[in-house]
């Protein structure tokens, strides 16, 4: 039995179906989603630049964003916090950085 080339499945079908189906709208829609979600990512990091001192130290210290979140990405693999807090305070005290005062 002979099959040809336009009755086999090509893959960017699938993959546009997967697109439809996972985000509603295909790839048209997908760049707005992708955008909102990368915007909203750079509002929280400012806000916590600006309202968060032990985030604003870190970044500071480890001013490459790589390194910065290379280092949470590692930390947050392997072990549990209960909290943000808790977190940079463990990374504070592993780096021995001094926290100044309020």
């Amino acid at each position: 039995m002979k099959t040809s080339m336009s009755s086999r499945p090509r893959a960017t079908t699938s993959t546009t179906i997967s697109v439809n189906h996972n985000f509603g709208h295909g790839q048209s829609h997908l760049a707005n989603v992708f955008f909102s979600l990368n915007l909203l990512a750079f509002l929280v990091h400012t806000a916590q630049h600006l309202l968060n001192k032990p985030y604003r130290l870190l970044r500071d210290t480890l001013a490459v964003r790589r390194t910065f979140f290379n280092d949470l990405k590692a930390l947050t693999r392997y072990m549990v916090f209960d909290s943000w807090e808790s977190l940079f305070e463990f990374m504070i005290d592993g780096l021995e950085l001094e926290m100044p005062p309020p």
